[in-house]
């Protein structure tokens, strides 16, 4: 009896053991070899999951004895499918490689320079599309980054799209900012304006940040860093998705895409629409826009395949600007905190200074006006096993601009210009502007603190520059340089909404060479070469009730009176009346970029070690055509072309210590060339002679750590900005100017910054980020003066900048984060972000540091909560749902982004002088919500 019970017991626990299986593996990107995190793992017909760890590898244990599918999926990738028998051992599945969903998504990250986690020697941090989708809602696009070291973004104004990003203390003009590795930033002035790319947030495959000069080839402007927005391609998967979005403030998204899959004879098309509408949480900053995605890939054969991608995002928003210095608004006019109650205050934060209504319907001084569609055809073709060639060309077509306001109103004793600001007669007890005022002043009627208008006999009820007509002996209008003071009257008084218009034509070719010398040595080299034409005038825009615009700014048509306005509406954003001068006012000129560069780099490569070494050099050419200050029969009229040559040296290493440890070097030199702006001086073709490349120096040493649960990164820099250049003048006691030109100013950025993400279980996520950074003037410079009158060398002027802290950007960041799925298909995450050490915009050239004892204002610390709860569920067979809820600064918490002034706090008096600083205010709460369906 006992034997045959000791059998029965030894026979149930071996059925127990056999039963208890395990199926093991390793989930690996089959482009970079790079782990896959969090890929999903299951077996058909049964409720057995889980889910890859930091390492990608995984472990399905408590599996029955018996034939099983594994299904290996993960957004953005193919789906897989193995057939396995668990039997009475371990079943060993060995690495997986999961090639991408989109057809040709490897070969854009190639040209893009997509970094390598554990490969590329660069401190980097790489937010997926998954996760845009999820928690950007109504937010600015750039805003996701928030989390990512030593980057700050502020909203600005607050308009739609009008956001600007900091990476590690330097602005957008100083960080590459590219789509598919072509840069973004204008060729002109180096800036980003994101509203042109409202539609990026639903075809973004993968966002990664490169602090420092970064992995890029090419002699782009990366001095803190770039950012390198990866579009989805064309899609394996047939199907398609509609999404529906609503938040506060009266916003509203709708959005259609549709993917064919890959055909019998290689085809493949993608489409992606949207449309986007609000009120804005800004008073007065209402917007429209469009956007829409098209790709098409063609795999010709084996060796070739051709892919081309179209994207734009027609819109118009309405603006509120910072303040500018004679509009007599401060943080106190918005909130004053005190609550002293004077006059103009306490209007609220959302209170926008530039917004008025006019028959009954929203109207702003302020409203931009964009399109700025961008296409790219790229060929990949493999020339040999060993050799591959990728080429981009692209086009974009920048159409639209900017309006504001143009004329004075001339009242019996008081003369306010366009902007007014609060307690100048321009805006009612609300803070709006009196449009409906200025309309029926404009066509003559009288208001009662302005006066009548006087109707012009000739011309009508016309508006001037500054409000005033010029006329002759006979009655003609003429220019005010042909007329005494006294010659002068008020027919001119008024305003009238003008636009700027900056359209551009840009072309490009990036073509990058591939060729394995060996099995660890590869060398890239490619062409990067650009052509930009920028095409810059004032029409008129709202005529607002009067009859005419006088212009007197062109020396080949003075004296003209402008009829035919072109609003700022869809259909108009590009228009040619500036051609013949019939609506061109203020200015119109081109300006011209050549732009030719050439790249190589060497990369050697072995299991645990990762080293590059790079050039590049680029020739950029600038030339000037000024329509309006010279005469067309002027050969001055079209400047020559200014080059100047530039380029950048960098090396690095990655050395893989053994799985889960790894640490990195990078070094670099960049000869940055100067903008265009920078070039041209004083609005004409007047060429900068003391205009010098920039000098910058960058090292950086770096730790990684991975287990299955833990990720860690960490980095040293160090980047020396210099050779940048100033000037101020002065007079001497005989009243002579004296000129100082200031050279070799420099400032350093010294930082330390961590990432790092702990995954306890499947459910359950935690992410952490801090930044600390040291950025500031370490001496003071000195420039010899020059006296303008004797051309003779005068006096000394001094900077005193030494230990000044760089401003416009927080010093100190971190970021806490947890994501956590409560039942199958739900999830929650709440985000923390915390910012100080932030101090005032400013210029090291101002008059204040003259002399020793400068201060910065430094802003409050501020932190931010966030938090958004996700849910998707099956609607039927092959369709599907994700419903998503997001709240931004839950807390609602008070706080000011960004000054643009430099007052200091006086102890002595009571009250706080911070708060008499020009800046801007913080969104308080918002929330959005959306429904998305996959079929």
């Amino acid at each position: 009896m006992k034997n045959s019970l000791l059998i029965l017991l030894l026979s149930l626990i071996g059925h127990w053991a056999i039963a208890q299986g395990t199926i093991t593996g390793v989930i690996k990107d089959a482009d970079g070899g790079e782990p896959l995190i969090g890929a999903a793992i299951s077996l058909q017909g049964t409720t057995k999951g889980t889910i890859s760890d930091w390492d990608g590898t995984f472990a399905l244990k408590g599996v029955a004895s018996g034939s099983y599918t594994v299904t290996v999926s993960y957004l953005g990738y193919t789906t897989l499918e193995y057939d396995v028998t668990v039997g009475d051992a371990t079943v060993e599945m060995g690495e997986i490689t999961m090639e991408s969903d989109a057809i040709g998504l490897r070969e854009v990250n190639v040209v893009a320079s997509t970094a390598i986690d554990r490969k590329t020697p660069v401190a980097v941090s790489t937010i997926s599309g998954a996760e845009v989708e999820a928690k950007v809602g109504n937010q600015e696009y750039p805003e996701i980054l928030r989390k990512t070291p030593s980057i700050y973004v502020t909203k600005e104004g607050g308009g739609f799209g009008d956001s600007r990003i900091n990476v590690r203390g330097f602005n957008q003009r100083n960080t590459a900012v590219m789509i598919n590795g072509i840069p973004v930033n204008d060729m002109e002035n180096g800036w980003v304006y994101w509203s042109n790319w409202a539609g990026l947030a639903d075809v973004t495959s993968q966002i990664q940040v490169q602090r420092g000069l970064g992995a890029s080839k090419l002699a782009v402007a990366s001095v803190g860093g770039s950012i390198n927005i990866v579009t989805n391609a064309a899609f394996n998967k047939k199907g398609g998705v509609a999404s529906v979005s609503v938040g506060n403030d009266g916003y509203q998204k709708y959005g259609f895409s549709l993917n064919t899959g890959l055909g019998e004879k290689g085809w493949a098309w993608s489409f992606q629409g949207t449309h986007t509408q609000g009120d804005g949480y800004v008073d007065g900053t209402k917007f429209r826009a469009w956007s829409y995605f098209a790709s098409v890939t063609k795999q010709i054969n084996s060796n070739h395949m051709l892919a081309v991608t179209y994207l734009g995002a027609p819109q118009w928003h309405h603006q509120r600007l910072m303040p500018g210095r004679f509009d007599n608004i401060t943080l106190r006019t918005f909130v004053d905190p005190e609550n002293t109650r004077e006059e103009g205050t306490n209007l609220g934060r959302r209170w926008n200074y530039t917004w008025g209504e006019l028959d009954g319907e929203e109207f702003n001084w302020r409203r931009n006006f964009y399109h700025k569609p961008k296409g790219f055809i790229n060929h990949y073709w493999t020339i040999s096993p060993r050799t591959d060639l990728k080429t981009s060309a692209y086009v974009s077509y920048g159409r639209g601009g900017g309006t504001g306001p143009r004329g004075r109103l001339r009242t019996p004793g008081s003369v306010f210009d366009s902007f007014g600001g609060l307690g100048r007669g321009l805006h009612d007890a609300n803070g709006q502007v009196r449009f409906e005022d200025i309309v029926r002043y404009n066509m003559g009627q009288t208001i009662s603190d302005w006066g009548t208008k006087e109707r012009n006999p000739t011309h009508g009820y016309i508006v001037s520059e500054d409000g005033r007509i010029y006329y002759d002996a006979n009655g003609n209008i003429v220019s005010d340089d042909k007329v005494d003071f006294e010659s002068r009257d008020n027919t001119g008084s008024g305003f009238i909404r003008r636009a700027s218009m900056n359209l551009h034509n840009w072309y490009g070719v990036l073509s990058t060479l591939t060729h394995e010398l060996s099995n660890n040595l590869t060398l890239v080299a490619g062409l990067d070469a650009r052509y930009y034409k920028g095409i810059h005038y004032r029409r008129l825009e709202n005529l607002l009730g009067a009859e005419g615009y006088s212009s007197k700014s062109d020396i080949n048509q003075m004296d003209r009176i402008i009829r035919e306005p072109q609003e700022a509406e869809f259909g108009n954003f590009p228009d040619d009346t500036y051609k013949d001068r019939s609506n061109v006012l203020n200015y119109w000129n081109d300006g011209l970029v050549n732009w030719l560069g050439l790249f190589a780099q060497l990369e050697y490569n072995t299991s645990n070690l990762s080293t590059f070494l790079s050039f590049s050099g680029s020739n950029q050419g600038f030339k000037r055509i000024d329509y309006f200050n010279y005469l067309d029969s002027d050969p001055a009229q079209e400047s020559d072309w200014e080059n100047f040559l530039g380029g950048t040296v960098k090396a690095g290493a990655n050395y893989n210590i053994d799985e889960r440890h790894n640490v990195f070097f990078n070094a670099g030199l960049y000869s940055k060339q100067p903008i265009f702006d920078n070039v041209f001086i004083n609005f004409v073709n007047e060429v900068n002679e003391d205009v010098k490349n920039q000098t910058v120096s960058a090292f950086e040493i770096g730790y990684g750590f991975r287990s299955t649960s833990f990720l860690l990164k960490a980095n040293l820099y160090s980047t020396v900005w210099g050779n940048r250049q100033f000037a101020r003048s002065s007079e001497n006691e005989q009243d002579e100017d004296i000129l100082f030109q200031f050279e070799d100013v420099s400032q350093n950025h010294f930082g330390f910054e961590l990432e790092m993400a702990y995954n306890p279980n499947r459910r359950l996520g935690f992410t952490g980020m801090l930044s600390l950074g040291d950025w500031k003037y370490n001496s003071n410079f000195t420039a010899r003066g020059q006296n303008l009158d004797t051309q003779q060398p005068e006096g000394e002027s001094t900077i005193f900048a030494d230990g000044l802290p760089v401003g416009d950007a927080a010093q100190t960041t971190f970021a806490v984060g947890a994501n956590y799925e409560i039942v199958g298909g739900l999830r929650f995450y709440a985000d923390y972000f915390f910012a100080d050490r932030l101090y005032a915009d400013y210029d090291v050239d101002d008059s204040q540091f003259a002399s020793p004892g400068g201060e910065i204002v430094k802003l409050p610390s501020y932190g931010l909560m966030d938090a958004g709860l996700s849910y998707g569920f099956k609607l039927s067979d092959g369709v599907n749902a994700s419903l998503r809820f997001n709240m931004n600064n839950v807390l609602d918490t008070e706080y000011v982004s960004e000054l643009e002034t430099n007052i200091l706090d006086d102890p002595s008096t009571p009250k706080d002088e911070f708060y008499d600083n020009r800046g801007i205010w913080g969104f308080g709460r918002t929330w959005n919500a959306g429904l998305k369906v996959y079929f």
